[in-house]
């Protein structure tokens, strides 16, 4: 079923499927801008893709056109009702759960619509967990987003980190609040995530660790946050030495390859 702006109130009545601002729904009702969003996967008959939060199906819908492999993840129970009846004669599974209590790993894309509230958290935890994932697509706050694509600066952090050290960002598009409903009261940016060919994920998630660790204090310099970790002023000065880094630098001035380095030295 095609979710836009003309029937969406009468399913939500019919269907009794309100949005709930406290698991923050607000449903996509661009047939356009969904369309658009699934058009970035390219799809293979043995990869199984992973919808997290599909709602009442406005991206579901177009996933199902392509007749392969599909998983719908929802914390609500009616969104999973509703899907389930929608699409029953489908190829398709839909499994109520919390997906931060989900297992995540065997999807070869993921998709997202990542909620204001949890967005960090959320994107972190698919990141690490989804170690057969080739693409993530989501979508969040569009001011959100340069914490994800930085990799200096003040909004940079270690989530920046991992993603970098895990693949490649880009943004796509923007999405007008006019394309949601209810309307929000923020744009939102859909990006896209490729994962790397080649890469160690062990090293990318433990140097995660140890960023979150250095940027506990952003206002500290490196050498104060990485002796608060070690208990040694003398290493960790030999360390950032070896590394090529001053003592006084801060954080957020420290690229993703950097705190790899210092995180394989440091541990």
């Amino acid at each position: 079923m095609e979710i836009n702006r003309n029937n969406v109130v009468s399913i939500v009545k019919e269907f009794q499927v309100q949005p709930d601002k406290d698991y923050g729904q607000n449903y996509l009702i661009d047939p356009n801008i969904c369309s658009k969003i699934v058009q970035n996967f390219t799809f293979f008959e043995n990869y199984s893709v992973l919808e997290v939060g599909p709602g009442i199906g406005s991206l579901t819908h177009f996933f199902s056109l392509n007749g392969f492999k599909y998983t719908g993840v929802d914390i609500d129970e009616r969104m999973i009702e509703f899907l389930k009846f929608n699409y029953a004669d489908n190829n398709m599974s839909f499994v109520l759960s919390d997906i931060r209590n989900y297992d995540v790993s065997k999807y070869e894309y993921i998709c997202a619509n990542l909620p204001y509230n949890i967005t960090t958290e959320l994107i972190t935890y698919l990141l690490i967990s989804g170690t057969s994932c080739r693409k993530y697509v989501m979508m969040c706050q569009t001011e959100t987003l340069n914490h994800f694509i930085d990799t200096s600066g003040k909004e940079y952090g270690p989530t920046s980190v991992l993603i970098h050290l895990l693949g490649e960002i880009k943004r796509l598009f923007n999405v007008k609040p006019g394309s949601f409903y209810p309307s929000p009261k923020c744009t939102s940016t859909v990006f896209e995530i490729v994962i790397k060919d080649s890469f160690d994920r062990k090293d990318a998630v433990n140097t995660y660790v140890f960023a979150k660790k250095m940027f506990l204090n952003r206002r500290k310099t490196i050498l104060n946050n990485l002796v608060n970790e070690l208990k040694d002023k003398d290493k960790a000065l030999e360390i950032l030495e070896s590394c090529g880094i001053s003592p006084d630098t801060r954080p957020e001035a420290i690229k993703p390859e950097k705190f790899l380095e210092l995180s394989k030295k440091a541990n």
